[in-house]
C-alpha cells in the first residue's frame, strides 16, 4: 500500500507537470504608452549619436560631392532637432558646390583659333553639379522656402564665356530655369504665396513653369481670391503667347486642359478623379477653361504633316575617304512651330471627350485633322471613360472595360482585373478570369500566384512535408522562395514553428556565395522574412553578404577606369546608378529595419563595410529608420533625389 501510494503521488505530479507544459504560453502584454515612448526616445538617442559619427567620418571623404550629399541628408534629418546646425550643414554644402562650380569652370578649356577659351562644365561635371544643387535646394525647400532660394543663388555657377567664333561652344540648356521650376513646385506646398510671387516673376520673363497648377492649387487653400487672380493671369498669358514658338507654354497648357475645369461651386481647386495620379489639379473655372481649350484647338488645327529629313545618310564603301560628319543643323523657326503644332494636336487625342463636351462645334474638325495627320483617336478612350473617373476601378469595371477594349489591349486589362481579385482575396474570381480570358504564359503565371495564395491560406494546418512537396514541383529558385516566404508570412502568427521551418528551407536555397546581384536580392528577401520571426537569424543571413560586398568593392576599385567607373580619385561615389551601390543600399534598408529591435548588432554589421563610403550609406539608412521616416516602395537609392534618405519598410 505504501509503494502504491508513492507511485500514485509520483504519477500525479508528473501529469501535473506535463499538463503545465502543454498549456499555451501566456501572451506577453503589449508595451504601455510610457514604455513605447521610452523606446522611441532611446531610438532617437541612438540615431542622433550615430548621425554625429557619420558627419565626422564624412569629413575625411575626398570627393566633394560625397561630402555634400552627407551634409544635405544630415541637415534634413537634423532640422526638427537642431535647426541651427542643420542650416550650417546646408551652408557648408552650398559653399562646396559653389567652389566645385568655380573650379570646374576654370579647369575645362578648349582651343578656338589657337587660343584657350573656357568651355564651361564638361557633360559629366555639369550633370553632377546640377544634381547636387537640385538635391540641396529641394531638401532645404522642405523646411524653409526663402533659405532654398538663397542656396540656389549662392550655388549658381559662373556664366560660360561667350565667343564670336562660329565653332564656339553651343549655348547649353538653361539649367537655371529648370532648377527654378523644380524649386517652385516644392515651395508651392510650404509657402504658396512666395511661390505665387516667384511664378509671376517667371511669367514676366516669358517662362511658363509646369508647376503653375500646383501653385494655384496650394494658394487657393490659403487665399482663394489670390488664386483666382493668378489663374486668370496665367490663362491670359497663355492666350497671348505663341504656343507654336514656346514649347514650354504648350506643355503647360496641355497639363491644365488635361485636368478639366473646376466643378461649379467648388471654392478651391480639386484634382480631377481621372488624373488624380498625375498631380494635375483642376484650377480653371469653366468659362476660362473653355476659352483656353478653344485657343489651343485653333492653334493645333494649323498642324501640317511632317516632311522627310532631306539630309541623306552616307553609306561608307571600301575605298571611300572617311570625313568628319557635318554638325547637326538646328531646326528653323518654321520647323519648330510645325513640330509644336503636331505636339498640340497629339495632346488633343487624349482630351477628345473634353472637346466634345465643352467645344462641340470644333470636335469634328479636330477628328478630321487627326485622321489627316495619321493620328487616329486613342482607341482606349471609350475604355477609360468606362471607369467613370475611378482612380482604382473595381474588378467588374475592369472586366467590362476589357470586353469593349481593342483586342490588343484586352489581355492587359484582364490581367489587371485578375490581380485585383487576387489582392482582394477572391481567388476563385481571379482563377475564373485567368482561365476564361488569358492565354499561355500570362495565364500560367497568374494561376501559379493563385495556387500560392490558396496554399498559404491552408498552410497553418498543413505539414512541412506537404509544403516541401509543393515547393519541389516548382522550376526556379525565385518561385520556390516566393512560395516559402508567403507561407511563412501567413503562418507566423498561428504556427510560428512551421513558419521557422519554412524559412530555414528558404535559407538553404540561398545559402551559397552570390554569383549575381539577383542572388544578393534573394538572400535579402529571406533575411527580411526572418526579421519578423527570428531577427537573430536575419543577421546571420546578412553577415556573409557584407563580406562578399567588401571583396567586390575592392575588386571594383582596382578595375576602376578599365571595366567600370564607379570610383574617382580612389573613392566610390555614394550616389546610386550601378549594381554595387544599389546592393549596398538594399543592405542598409534591411539593417535599418533590424535596428529597431537590435540597434547594437545592426550598427556593428554596418561597420563591417570596409570602405567608408559604404559604411556611411548603411549607417545613414539606419539613422533614417530609427527616426521613423515614411516608407517608400521599391529599391531606391539612399542618397540623391532631393529628398534625403529613403528606405523600404513593410
Amino acid at each position: 500500500m505504501k509503494r502504491l501510494l508513492t507511485l500514485t503521488l509520483a504519477l500525479g505530479l508528473f501529469c501535473f507537470s506535463a499538463l503545465a507544459q502543454d498549456q499555451p504560453a501566456t501572451p506577453q502584454p503589449s508595451p504601455s504608452t510610457e514604455e513605447q515612448e521610452k523606446e522611441k526616445a532611446q531610438r532617437e538617442v541612438n540615431a542622433y549619436r550615430l548621425l554625429d559619427q557619420i558627419i565626422d567620418e564624412a569629413q575625411s571623404l575626398r570627393l566633394a560631392e560625397n561630402r555634400v550629399r552627407v551634409q544635405v541628408v544630415a541637415g534634413d534629418l537634423l532640422w526638427d532637432r537642431n535647426q541651427t546646425r542643420a542650416r550650417s550643414l546646408f551652408s557648408m554644402a552650398a559653399e562646396s558646390i559653389a567652389e566645385l562650380g568655380r573650379t570646374q569652370s576654370a579647369a575645362v578649356t578648349r582651343r578656338v583659333n589657337g587660343m584657350a577659351v573656357p568651355n564651361g562644365f564638361g557633360p559629366q561635371q555639369n550633370l553632377r553639379s546640377y544634381q547636387l544643387r537640385l538635391e540641396l535646394v529641394l531638401t532645404a525647400a522642405k523646411h524653409d522656402a526663402p533659405l532654398a532660394y538663397q542656396l540656389l543663388a549662392i550655388t549658381k555657377p559662373p556664366a560660360p564665356p561667350t565667343t564670336d567664333d562660329a565653332r564656339g561652344p553651343r549655348v547649353p540648356i538653361n539649367t537655371e530655369d529648370a532648377l527654378e521650376q523644380a524649386l517652385l513646385s516644392r515651395v508651392a506646398a510650404l509657402d504658396p504665396k512666395l511661390a505665387a510671387q516667384n511664378a509671376e516673376q517667371m511669367m514676366d520673363k516669358g517662362q511658363f513653369p509646369n508647376s503653375l497648377p500646383q501653385v494655384i492649387d496650394q494658394l487657393a487653400k490659403q487665399d482663394p481670391d489670390a488664386a483666382a487672380k493668378l489663374a486668370d493671369k496665367v490663362v491670359k498669358r497663355l492666350q497671348s503667347a505663341n504656343l507654336l514658338a514656346n514649347s514650354q507654354a504648350g506643355s503647360l497648357v496641355q497639363a491644365m486642359l488635361m485636368s478639366g475645369p473646376r466643378p461649379p461651386g467648388e471654392s478651391t481647386p480639386k484634382t480631377s478623379p481621372a488624373t488624380s495620379g498625375r498631380g494635375w489639379p483642376a484650377v480653371l473655372e469653366q468659362s476660362a477653361y473653355v476659352d483656353l481649350l478653344s485657343t489651343v484647338v485653333d492653334t493645333a488645327l494649323k498642324a501640317t504633316p511632317a516632311t522627310l529629313n532631306t539630309q541623306q545618310r552616307v553609306v561608307m564603301r571600301p575605298g571611300m575617304a572617311r570625313t568628319a560628319p557635318a554638325p547637326a543643323t538646328p531646326p528653323t523657326d518654321a520647323q519648330t512651330e510645325a513640330n509644336n503644332a503636331r505636339r498640340l494636336l497629339a495632346g488633343l487625342q487624349i482630351i477628345l471627350p473634353m472637346i466634345d463636351q465643352y467645344v462641340p462645334a470644333k470636335a469634328s474638325a479636330v477628328r478630321q485633322k487627326l485622321t489627316e495627320m495619321g493620328m487616329p483617336p486613342n482607341p482606349m478612350l471609350p475604355t477609360m471613360s468606362g471607369f467613370n473617373g475611378q482612380s482604382q476601378p473595381t474588378i467588374d469595371a475592369l472586366v467590362q472595360a476589357a470586353a469593349s477594349a481593342p483586342q490588343q489591349m484586352q489581355s492587359r486589362i484582364y490581367q489587371q482585373a485578375a490581380y485585383r481579385a487576387l489582392e482582394e482575396g477572391d481567388t476563385d474570381r481571379a482563377r475564373q478570369i485567368a482561365t476564361d480570358h488569358l492565354q499561355s504564359t500570362d495565364r500560367d503565371a497568374l494561376i501559379q500566384r493563385i495556387d500560392f495564395r490558396e496554399m498559404s491560406k491552408k498552410a497553418d494546418t498543413a505539414r512541412i512535408e506537404d509544403i516541401r512537396q509543393s515547393v519541389a514541383r516548382l522550376q526556379s529558385d525565385n518561385e520556390k522562395l516566393d512560395l516559402l516566404i508567403q507561407v511563412a508570412g501567413d503562418t507566423q502568427q498561428a504556427n510560428p514553428k512551421l513558419a521557422l521551418q519554412v524559412l530555414e528551407d528558404a535559407r538553404q536555397i540561398t545559402n551559397h556565395r552570390a554569383t549575381g546581384y539577383d542572388h544578393f536580392e534573394q538572400q535579402l528577401k529571406v533575411a527580411h522574412a526572418f526579421a519578423n520571426v527570428d531577427p537573430a537569424r536575419s543577421f546571420e543571413v546578412i553577415d556573409p553578404g557584407i563580406s562578399q560586398l567588401n571583396e567586390l568593392l575592392s575588386a571594383a576599385a582596382i578595375l576602376s577606369g578599365f571595366e567600370i567607373n564607379m570610383f574617382r580619385d580612389g573613392e566610390m561615389t555614394i550616389l546610386g546608378g550601378n549594381g554595387l551601390t544599389s546592393t549596398i543600399n538594399r543592405y542598409g534598408q534591411e539593417l535599418a529595419l533590424l535596428a529597431r529591435s537590435d540597434f547594437d548588432r545592426s550598427e556593428a554589421l554596418a561597420g563591417r563595410f570596409q570602405f567608408p563610403e559604404a559604411r556611411i550609406m548603411a549607417r545613414m539608412a539606419i539613422v533614417n529608420g530609427l527616426l521613423g521616416n515614411k516608407p517608400t516602395s521599391g529599391n531606391v537609392g539612399i542618397f540623391g533625389g532631393g529628398g534625403g534618405v529613403v528606405i523600404r519598410q513593410e
